[in-house]
This record gives structure tokens, sequence and C-alpha cells, in this order.
């Protein structure tokens, strides 16, 4: 009670009438047992922090994250900050790490570098379980080939890593509008396929052999 006098001096008297009606409501439908006896109670969170001081050092743990990536997989950012986390805690050869995966693929740049956060747990020896439930595709399964182990579920789509190319072509369309479009390069091939050249023969062959 002398906490819920307090209130309007902390928030305001337009805001404490509803707060502190929230709180008496709780009390009165709860009683002792309501929202004050559980703001003092041990988070689950804290509670297994806690707990993990007095495990046994050799006893393996399980390591869980997800990623579910979009074109850009934009997620990797965020995604390497959970596998620092997670190589901060996890004991070589003792640990393990599921990522739970679900993506269509997308960027070579992108995903290229999300399986390049997975390499670093390989690379800490920490062993590394890819669970597929929907779909790894394309860059999504790049990221599964890095793991060491990959579970998947019986009608998951996986694998068909491919890199594709398009875009159009308007040199004849510019030729007959009296048009000419003159690149300059540092070598050969600095420039093979573009829209306003002629398609030739050993540019598709060397945008063929980068791709």
């Amino acid at each position: 009670e002398p906490f819920i006098r307090k209130v309007p001096k902390a928030v305001g008297p337009e805001r404490a009438v509803a707060l502190r009606t929230a709180l008496l409501g709780d009390v009165t439908a709860r009683g002792t047992g309501g929202l004050f006896a559980q703001l003092q109670q041990e988070r689950p969170l804290t509670a297994l922090l806690r707990q993990s001081d007095n495990d046994d050092p050799i006893k393996p743990r399980l390591f869980v994250a997800t990623f579910q990536g979009d074109v850009y997989a934009s997620q990797v950012k965020s995604f390497g900050e959970t596998v620092t986390g997670i190589l901060g805690a996890a004991r070589p050869g003792i640990d393990e790490v599921v990522v739970v995966l679900k993506s269509s693929g997308g960027t070579v740049t992108g995903y290229g570098a999300a399986a390049g956060q997975l390499l670093r747990i390989r690379n800490a020896n920490v062993p590394l379980t890819i669970s597929v439930q929907e779909v790894a595709a394309s860059g999504g399964y790049l990221m599964c080939c890095v793991a060491d182990k990959i579970v998947a579920s019986p009608f998951a789509a996986l694998g068909s890593i491919g890199v594709v190319q398009e875009m159009p072509n308007v040199h004849e369309r510019l030729q007959r509008e009296g048009i000419e479009f003159q690149t300059v390069t540092a070598g050969k091939y600095k420039r093979t396929l573009t829209p306003f050249k002629k398609i030739d023969a050993q540019d598709v062959a060397k945008d063929q052999e980068s791709l």
C-alpha cells in the first residue's frame, strides 16, 4: 500500500489512476500471490544461469539458434551476435549447437556471410547440426553444407544451389535509334555482358565461367 501511494508522484496524476487500478485489481483478484509476489520471484533465466554454476562440468549442453532468412539474408548481423554469444559459453568437444533453418536462398554475398558464421562454430570444434522443417534451398542449402549433420522433416525441400544472372539487351534497338554506347575498361574482361553492347560468344563464356 505505501508503494501504491507513491505511484501518483512517480508517473503523474493522469496515468496514476489507471496504473493504481491495475495493481490493486491484480491484488484483489489474486491476493498475496499476485503481481507483487511474482515480481519478487526469481526469473527462469536467472535461475538457469545460477544453476549452471553448479552443473557437472562434463555434462554436455545443447545451444539452439534460429535463422529464417530473407532474400538478402539481412538477419546475418543479429545471427552473428548470437553465434558470438554461443561461442563464449560453449565448451569445444563437449557442447553442441543446433540451428533451426528456414530459407529459400537469396544473394550470394548475404548467404556467403551467413555460412561464414556457421563456419565459426565448426572451427571452434563445436559440433553443429542444422534442422530443416520446411525449406533450405539455394543459399539456405549452402548454409546446411557447413554443418556436421543435417536433420530434415520428411517433406522439407532441400538442395538446388545455383547462381542465376539475367539482364535485357537493347544493343539492336540502340543501333536503330542511331545511338552508340561506348565502354572503356582497364582490361579485356572487366566488362563482359552488358545491356548495351553486342552479345559476344567470348563474353558469354567468361560470364559462364564466373558463375
